[in-house]
């Protein structure tokens, strides 16, 4: 088991988590986060600690997809280890359906 980061955290990329993660396995996108699951110690520290509610264990059904896009990002975009502010706008995004079809960014993020 891993954790991943899901489309709830798109646009709104709040950095609670980072702060928390005793391994520092979370990579920056332009408008989101993602787990690298080969890093992930499984420990969970970081779920509770997401605004968003965008952190999931991937033993929950369905996201497979999520597995995928934070396996393949996490190669691609840089790590960060401190938290930063969230987007002006974040809390405009909780909750909002279809953000992955609407607003995912490929490009990086500025990491630490």
């Amino acid at each position: 088991m891993t954790y991943i980061v899901t489309d709830a955290c798109i646009k709104c990329k709040y950095t609670d988590c980072v702060e928390v993660c005793p391994v520092d396995c979370f990579y920056e996108g332009e408008n989101m986060l993602v787990i690298h699951p080969d890093e992930c110690i499984d420990c969970g520290v970081c779920e509770p600690e997401c605004p968003a509610e965008a952190i999931k264990a991937d033993t929950e059904p369905g996201l497979e997809k999520w597995l995928d896009l934070n396996t393949k990002y996490a190669d691609i975009w840089p790590n960060i280890t401190i938290k930063k502010d969230a987007p002006a706008d974040a809390d405009d995004f909780l909750g909002k359906e279809n953000k992955y079809e609407e607003h995912f960014s490929a490009e990086e993020g500025e990491g630490d």
